[in-house]
């Protein structure tokens, strides 16, 4: 049978009884049992392996057959079989559809379905993937963007469309979800253990995002979903975003040709305000006394502040307003003509774009910033009291407004094409591409004081989170006031950045597959070749005001100039933090019209002009296993992949700022990774699985770049005073994969008719980890020296590059069910709920971040404990649904100052969101539904802390960010045909 067709099949097709379920390593959840007549197909049905057809291709037509003389009454029977999916709607549908493919899979998965076509049961995609058990989100902009699978980092999830590896607008590899409009995904697989014919797989889990098959409908459908969006944050700032937006969608299905050629269109509109309220706390320090930076770091004396007391640095309250606007276009083309010949197309096409506005005031506040303190208030803390109140004398308010606008492309196409020989040979051929292209434009300028003029500041802020109070002596909204300048001898007055990415992947992929004997169903040979190739060409320029020029050497941090009044906006108000008002305007005229532009590409700037590119030929088999263990009936697969990876980059080469040419190197390198999926039949609704599986993840795309910047210098000091040697930073672009090896147990009974539970524990041994290192020994022969006034001692120096390492081991434990409440009470019938929740732990070698400053002791982004609960009712056309997700604390990688990798704890974080709906069943009202979505309805924010190093080795955890989104409210309707 072929094996091209398994994962988008999970949501849309009825599974035979013994089609070996995807398994659901480490995680339960996702819930609902088959439908009856579905359940009743499946012993009737002769086994298939469903789980074996990677996503996007289509089954063989063989593999669907029924014994019939008629070929028209047999597909037209086939057809409407498989379409259990899309005929029930709603949530408990979309329950069941989502168990109906845990259950019916041979590997461990989660998975979710839409509740109709055009509707996922969330907001977004990525919101519905943040409730499966495991799995937690990472907020961007608010919003669930990036998906972390098990603790592990989205770099480490590998996600697909229609079982085809997706290019990324990032540098990294991690797809961003909002790219993809929930209204035109019909589910998703979550793959929690590896499958040897599933391609592109991340280390921790893979997602499978499918749209729908049209020859999967029995007659046309017609769709169309109308939103409207309110932010409950308001208008933060001037520049039009607004609080108000809306999001549409049409999808159109049909069938032509006697039910041989099918059509899916779809086509969604997205224009969404955000408005975040902004605060930072820069860092927090004891200034006087005998623990203070005074007497042991030698800083000068901080007036009025008391002695032993903890104080903040500095700070900066920002008002952000984006507006979003992605329009995104599905097409599917499906044509079985035959009962040996099955072709599909898909294209997928988005345009995304976003303006920011984003207007802030900060300020630093530490000893050598010559500022005093009166009326200091004070509060009971350890290790130190905090200062909490008083006012500040010496402030110099430094105005930083910003725009941004960034414009995203992403496009897929894949042609699929299966072909049944019809003596148990089937063969497919798959055909795909993938692009994204990316298109940033950055711009800020400064704004302060005139003269370089000071301030008092009157200030009120708490001990734990929350919003400070801060009132200025003077109107940072007052343009006599408030001019052009560099208040804080920063040595520029803005700052102007224009990025270019492009990101292409092209693939074929082609497998044979034939029926065995003996413990084996079936087997799948197949082989895929891809090239994946990533660019970034970034170019810096600083803006200077008009008579001010930095290259006549008369540069004065001082100098000053009003804001052109054709320019002045309303002010942004930050009375959120205290600040009623500061000045506002239109940064792109001001910066076309009053600065003038110089190059600054510095090597920080053109380390970031590189290309990568990845050639990877998979070769694999899989056996698939259909057998019994005594009386107990045993499913599964087992299979290896052999992975070669042929990578290189070139990049600009910098000595200091300077250019000095281009470099470029590489690496291959061959993995072999075995895995094993076991289903025990105990009963036919209980399911014990079981998964062994070496995976392995490449680093992120950007630490693969050769770019680099190295120089010479003469050593003052030290054994090595007065050699003249080589040092430098970069990529590697001879970094190896992160590898594991994953153990999987999991044990599931179904009940009721979406009623599940579940417990599942995983053990996963990371053999090898990348870290940022400093290498000793490296050799800088290939690089050019071009100071002539120093000739290097050796060719050999220090070097800081991601580099592999040692990577610890993680041991998690995860329980879900759902449970219809009409099994406890007749008058419970329509109401249910959902549950899941995580536990996972990890450790890192001491030895393998001991160059890593503040490195911790678990991996990055993992969450130890993550839940999920979820209460609803659906009865009667009503529909309501009350969520909410949980996440405990993590550790945050940061880009610290001068390009230090730092850590930062990002506090555990929940939100609620709720959903009603009513849904008209006959009448003149017949296929409309009315919606009400309110996303986190509780205004979570998003908290961090950070951890400052005090003198004599005193460490104190203080907050550091409090960002809030508000409430996103959307109401529409939804109608089909």
């Amino acid at each position: 049978m072929n094996s091209k067709r398994m994962h988008a099949d999970l949501l849309a097709r009825p599974v035979r009884h013994r089609q070996r379920p995807l398994a659901v390593a480490c995680a339960a959840a996702l819930f609902g049992l088959i439908l009856a007549g579905a359940a009743s197909a499946q012993q009737a049905q002769p086994q298939q392996d469903q789980a074996s057809t990677p996503a996007g291709a289509q089954t063989a037509p063989a593999a669907k057959k029924a014994n019939a003389t008629d070929k028209k009454n047999k597909k037209s029977e086939n057809r409407v079989s498989n379409l259990d999916a899309v005929v029930v709607t709603g949530i408990r549908a979309s329950i069941e559809n989502s168990l109906k493919a845990k259950q019916n899979s041979n590997d461990i998965i989660e998975a979710i379905s839409a509740e109709d076509i055009g509707k996922l049961p969330d907001a977004s995609i990525a919101e519905s993937l943040s409730r499966v058990p495991g799995l937690a989100t990472q907020r961007l902009n608010g919003r669930a963007n990036m998906i972390s699978i098990r603790g592990l980092s989205p770099d480490f999830a590998g996600t697909t469309l229609n079982g085809r590896e997706q290019a990324t607008v990032g540098e990294n590899r991690g797809v961003e979800y909002d790219q993809y409009p929930s209204e035109l995904i019909s589910g998703a697989a979550i793959y929690k253990t590896p499958d040897a014919s599933l391609i592109g797989q991340g280390l921790s889990g893979t997602v499978d995002l499918h749209t729908i098959h049209p020859l999967d409908l029995p007659n046309r459908a017609f769709a169309v979903n109308l939103r409207g969006e309110h932010t409950t944050n308001g208008d933060l700032n001037p520049g039009g975003v607004g609080d108000m937006g809306h999001r549409a969608s049409i999808s159109y299905i049909d069938q032509f040709l006697d039910h041989t050629l099918g059509i899916a269109v779809g086509f969604a509109h997205l224009d969404s305000p955000i408005q975040e309220k902004q605060y930072q706390a820069w860092w927090w320090s004891v200034d006087n006394g005998s623990a203070g930076a005074e007497q042991n770091w030698g800083a000068p004396h901080t007036p009025g502040l008391p002695d032993n007391v903890i104080s903040q640095e500095g700070m900066q309250l920002r008002a952000q307003s984006m507006r979003q606007r992605r329009s995104g276009l599905m097409t599917v083309v499906e044509w079985a003509p035959g009962d040996h010949y099955h072709s599909t197309l898909d294209l997928y096409y988005s345009s995304f774009g976003d303006k920011t506005f984003k207007n802030g005031a900060q300020w630093s506040s530490n000893p050598w910033d010559n500022v005093s303190y009166s009326n200091v208030g004070v509060t009971p803390a350890q290790p130190y009291p905090v200062v909490t109140s008083g006012t500040i004398s010496g402030i110099a308010p430094i105005l930083q407004n910003e725009y941004t606008k960034e414009h995203d492309k992403l496009f897929s196409a894949g042609w699929n094409n299966q072909y049944d020989f019809g003596n148990g040979w089937a063969a497919t051929a798959d055909l795909s591409y993938s692009s994204a292209k990316k298109k940033l434009h950055d711009a800020y300028l400064f704004t302060g004081l005139a003269g370089g003029a000071f301030t008092n500041v009157a200030f009120n802020t708490p001990v734990g989170n929350g919003y400070p109070y801060f009132s200025p002596a003077v109107n940072l909204a007052d343009p006599s006031t408030v001019v052009f300048t560099d208040p804080d001898g920063y040595g520029y007055n803005g700052r102007q950045e224009l990025d270019h990415q492009k990101d292409t992947i092209k693939a074929l992929r082609l497998e044979v597959s034939h029926p065995l004997g003996w413990i084996f169903s079936d087997f799948t040979l197949g082989a895929d070749y891809s090239e994946r190739t990533k660019t970034k060409q970034a170019s810096v320029d600083f803006a200077w005001l008009n008579g001010n020029g930095s290259t006549q050497g008369t540069y004065n941090n001082h100098f000053s100039a009003p804001v052109n009044p054709a320019y002045l906006w309303a002010p942004t108000s930050l009375g959120y933090g205290g600040i009623p008002g500061i000045l506002s305007y239109d940064v792109l005229a001001a910066l076309t019209n009053q600065f003038y532009l110089t190059q600054r590409n510095g090597q920080g700037d053109w380390s970031r002009n590189y290309s990568v590119k990845e050639k990877v030929p998979v070769a694999y088999v899989k056996l698939n296993i259909d057998t019994t263990l005594g009386s107990v009936p045993l499913t599964g697969n087992v299979g290896v992949q052999f992975v070669r990876t042929d990578q290189s980059s070139t990049a600009l080469q910098t000595n200091g700022d300077t250019l000095v040419g281009r470099i470029s190197d590489g690496a291959k390198y061959n993995n072999v990774l075995p895995s094993l999926n076991l289903v025990a039949h105990l009963t036919d609704r209980q399911y014990l699985r079981f998964g062994l599986a070496k995976t392995m993840a490449r680093g992120r795309i950007d630490d693969e770049k050769v770019a680099t910047s190295a120089g010479v210098s003469k050593i003052q000091d030290g054994p090595a005073a007065g050699q003249v040697l080589w040092s430098g930073s970069g990529g590697n672009p001879k970094l190896k994969p992160y590898v594991a090896v994953g153990t999987d147990l999991s044990y599931e009974f179904y009940f009721g008719k979406s009623s599940y539970l579940a417990v599942a524990g995983f053990h996963k041994n990371l053999l090898n980890y990348i870290y940022n290192q400093t290498t000793l020994d490296y050799d800088f022969s290939h690089y050019t020296n071009d100071n002539p006034t120093l000739t290097p001692t050796s060719k050999i120096g220090s070097f800081s590059r991601p580099a592999n390492g040692t990577g610890g081991k993680m041991d998690g434990l995860e329980l879900s069910g759902a449970l219809e409440g009409g099994l406890l009470a007749s008058a419970l019938d329509g109401f249910g709920a959902q549950a899941n929740f995580s536990l996972t732990n990890s450790s890192i070698p001491t030895s393998s971040i001991s160059s890593i400053p503040g490195g911790p002791a678990t991996l990055p982004g993992l969450s130890r404990k993550v839940a999920n609960l979820a209460l609803y009712y659906e009865k009667y056309g009503w529909s309501v649904r009350v969520a909410e997700r949980y996440r405990s604390s993590f550790t945050g990688e940061a880009v610290a100052l001068f390009d230090q990798l730092g850590y930062t704890k990002v506090l555990a974080n929940k939100q609620t969101d709720f959903q009603l709906g009513y849904a008209f069943s006959e009448g003149r009202w017949n296929g409309l539904s009315l919606l009400l979505q309110v996303s986190n309805l509780t205004n979570t924010p998003d908290k961090t802390v950070q951890v400052s190093g005090l003198p004599n080795n005193v460490q104190v955890a203080r907050p550091l960010e409090y960002d809030t989104w508000g409430r996103t409210v959307m109401l529409g309707l939804n109608y089909k045909l």
